[in-house]
């Protein structure tokens, strides 16, 4: 399984962004290899839509899962479309919760809002 979470830096041991959409940067963790790699997250800067370019972003990836706190309308839409399990993050490192994950301690996520758009 792939999972994906919004990290603050390039480490297992990185808090997970607050920020789904803004996110600097994303963990993509392969729970069969045991592997991670991190992604740029190259929808950071877009003017509006971040949530969603991101979304389309870890679905090219072949994500199964994601961790994060709360997500917008649209991006969780795209990540529904893909039939992606969206999960409630814990306030850990990026490694405890990929480790909750692991032993199915994670919540679904259901604080999905209607996203930031700017006027």
């Amino acid at each position: 399984m792939i999972i994906a979470v919004p990290a603050e830096n390039q480490s297992l041991d990185s808090p997970i962004c607050q920020s789904f959409g803004r996110a600097p940067f994303f963990c993509i963790y392969d729970t069969g290899s045991e592997s991670s790699r991190f992604l740029d997250n190259t929808a950071k800067e877009a003017s509006g839509g971040a949530g969603i370019e991101a979304a389309q972003l870890l679905v090219d990836q072949n994500i199964d899962a994601l961790i994060t706190y709360r997500l917008g309308e649209n991006a969780a839409r795209v990540f529904r479309a893909a039939n992606t399990k969206l999960l409630k993050a814990v306030n850990l490192s990026i490694a405890d919760n990929v480790a909750n994950f692991l032993e199915e301690k994670l919540a679904s996520l259901e604080d999905i809002h209607s996203g930031y758009h700017h006027g």
